[in-house]
């Protein structure tokens, strides 16, 4: 692990996937306090930019001379069926551009002190009632794509570790944004009153609601005591049945029409099994334990807040 620690001073932090849904959050957060911020772009790079190409495999490490940290979240979205073409996008987005990132970082001559490199829960694979903590042993590679390609997500920062740098790997759940994600596909139907269930509805649900998930990023640039998977999940998972219910209460909307499995695998293939029917029951304990504080630990007030619909307290519930 990197001999220094990191101030809490403005930081020059940078990031890729910094225009998706997570990455848009991230950057106008770090701005707001302060901390100076240079995107990683496909592009031509533009001022304060820098450009990379991992699908060519280029990027010049003397780009980051002077970058305190790096929080990586790029990848292809896992949300649509999977074809075997795209299953290799995944794969490689994940694997070859942390591999990339992370060698990059190890040939410079004062690496970063911190890389927050993105993973995900689905490292877990489906795992019923069982209670995971970063602890837990991932998933079978053999009959789970997302446990697979997760453990070699996380391996391929390897590099980065070997050069001192501390490698932080957020095992990020369901991130809750009407931006977009899950609850953006969600909501329309929900909002029609045809929302439901998802199979049985017994499934455990992982979920963190956009503004802890950001919290929690910028949190483990500063906490040097932590290095490794943690998992960046809400403290309550919870049951697709129990998510389906609330979410109809706080949008005041029946949830009545329940989508068999059976559907579900002919829409989405392979994907359902490893999505959407999966149970992960992910508890975030080292956040916990080194004293991380969530602003929404409850899918309620969590979905209240992402929606605009906190209860006024001048009529509490």
């Amino acid at each position: 692990m990197a001999g220094s620690t990191v101030s809490e001073a403005g930081l020059h932090v940078a990031v890729t996937g910094a225009s998706g849904l997570i990455g848009t959050a991230l950057v106008r957060r770090l701005i707001a306090r302060g901390h100076r911020v240079s995107a990683l772009v496909r592009r031509a790079p533009g001022r304060g930019e820098i450009g990379w190409d991992p699908e060519g495999g280029r990027l010049e490490a003397e780009e980051f001379e002077g970058v305190d940290a790096v929080v990586h979240l790029a990848g292809e979205n896992i949300g649509a069926r999977w074809s075997r073409n795209r299953k290799a996008r995944i794969r490689n987005s994940r694997v070859g551009g942390t591999h990339l990132l992370s060698e990059a970082l190890s040939r410079i001559s004062t690496p970063p002190l911190v890389l927050v490199s993105a993973s995900a829960v689905g490292i877990y694979g489906n795992r019923g009632d069982e209670i995971l903590t970063e602890e837990s042993p991932a998933g079978d590679r053999e009959r789970d794509f997302l446990a697979d390609v997760g453990q070699d997500w996380e391996r391929a920062a390897d590099a980065a570790r070997a050069a001192g740098v501390r490698v932080v790997h957020p095992r990020l759940g369901v991130v809750l944004s009407p931006h977009g994600g899950v609850l953006d596909r969600m909501l329309p139907p929900f909002r029609l009153g045809m929302g439901g269930r998802l199979g049985s509805g017994d499934q455990w649900l992982s979920w963190i609601s956009i503004d802890d998930a950001v919290d929690a990023l910028i949190y483990l640039l500063f906490a040097d005591s932590l290095a490794g998977p943690v998992n960046v999940t809400a403290p309550e998972p919870i049951r697709n049945r129990d998510f389906t219910r609330i979410l109809g209460q706080v949008l005041s909307r029946p949830t009545l029409f329940p989508v068999p499995a059976a559907a579900l695998r002919l829409a989405l293939g392979e994907m359902a099994d490893s999505t959407v029917l999966a149970s992960t029951r992910v508890v975030p304990r080292r956040l916990l334990t080194t004293g991380f504080r969530f602003s929404h630990p409850d899918l309620e007030t969590a979905l209240r807040h992402v929606l605009g619909k906190e209860r006024s307290a001048k009529f509490p519930r």
